[in-house]
C-alpha cells in the first residue's frame, strides 16, 4: 500500500509509520488521518508485525497538530466529523493487541500531543515540546486529549496543560509520567529499537493479555480487573508459548516463542 503523506517500513518485526508533511511539521490534515488509519490497520492484521513505532520526518517535529488551515475552513457539522474520525483513529490506536510507540522527535502538539497519548509507550528527545495549545486558537482538544491526559496525570495537572495552552519540555513530561524515556536527539532511534526489539521476542498471547488487562482494567472497578487479569492469565496458560516459556526458564535457555 503506497501514501502520500506517510512512509511505511518493516524491519524486524518492527513497522515503522512515519508522517511526512515537513512543510506543515506534520500537522495531521484529513488525509493524512486517513492514511494512518489505513497504514495501522494493515499493520495489525500482519502477523510479521509486532510493534508498531509511530514518527515524524525531520527533526523539528513529530506532529504538530492538525493542519488550522483545513480547520479554519469547517462547518461546524465537518469539525464534528474531523474530530471523531481523530476519536476514532486514536481509540484504535490504543485499543491494539501489539505494542505501539511514539518515538517523539521534536513538537507534539495538539493532534501530535494526542496522537502520542494514545500510543501505549513514549519515547521523547531531548529537544520535544509537547503540549495542548488549542485555547490559544479559540478551540479545544478534539482527539481525545482531554479524556486521556487526564486518566494520566489526574485533573489538576491536564487542566493546567489544556488551560494554559503552553508547551512543556520533555524532562517535565518524563516528570509527570507522560513519557517513558527521554534520550538525546541522535540517540532517538536507537533507544526505541531498544524497547521494541525485545517486545518482537516476547509470547504474543502474554503481550495482548498484558494490554488489555491494563488498559480496559484502569477504567473499569478493581473487581472487574482482577477478574479481567484471571481470564486473560488462564489463556495464556492454554498456549504453547507457555510451556515453551516455563520449560526455557528450567533449563536455562532463551524461550523460542512461535505465536501458538
Amino acid at each position: 500500500m503506497s501514501f502520500e503523506n506517510l512512509s511505511v517500513v518493516t524491519r524486524g518485526g518492527i513497522h515503522t509509520v512515519t508522517v511526512k508533511r515537513p512543510a506543515k511539521l506534520n500537522a495531521l490534515n484529513g488525509q493524512t488521518l486517513q492514511e494512518l488509519y489505513a497504514a495501522i490497520i494493515d499493520a495489525s492484521g500482519d502477523d510479521k508485525v509486532r510493534v508498531i513505532v509511530i514518527t515524524g520526518a525531520g527533526d523539528k517535529a513529530f506532529v504538530a497538530g492538525a493542519d488550522i488551515g483545513e480547520i479554519r475552513s469547517q462547518s461546524p457539522v465537518e469539525a464534528r466529523r474531523f474530530s471523531q474520525f481523530g476519536q476514532n483513529l486514536m481509540s484504535m490506536i490504543q485499543s491494539l493487541d501489539k505494542p505501539v510507540i511514539a518515538a517523539i522527535n521534536g513538537y507534539a502538539l495538539g493532534g501530535g500531543m494526542e496522537l502520542a497519548l494514545a500510543c501505549h509507550l513514549r519515547v521523547a528527545s531531548r529537544n520535544a515540546r509537547l503540549g495542548l495549545p488549542e485555547i490559544k486558537l479559540g478551540i479545544m482538544p478534539g482527539f481525545g486529549g482531554t479524556q486521556r491526559l487526564v486518566r494520566l496525570v489526574g485533573s489538576t495537572i491536564a487542566l493546567e496543560l489544556a488551560l494554559g495552552g503552553e508547551p512543556i519540555s520533555a524532562e517535565r513530561a518524563y516528570e509527570l509520567g507522560l513519557v517513558n524515556r527521554v534520550v538525546e536527539a541522535g540517540e532517538l532511534e536507537e533507544a526505541v529499537q531498544n524497547l521494541a526489539a525485545p517486545l518482537t521476542k516476547a509470547a504474543p498471547e502474554a503481550v495482548r493479555a498484558i494490554l488489555q488487562a491494563t488498559l480496559q482494567g484502569a477504567d473499569i472497578p478493581l473487581e472487574a480487573g482482577l477478574a479481567l487479569e484471571t481470564a486473560r492469565f488462564a489463556l495464556c496458560c492454554a498456549t504453547e508459548d507457555m510451556q515453551e516459556g516455563t520449560g526455557a526458564f528450567l533449563e536455562k535457555r532463551a524461550p523460542q516463542f512461535k505465536g501458538r
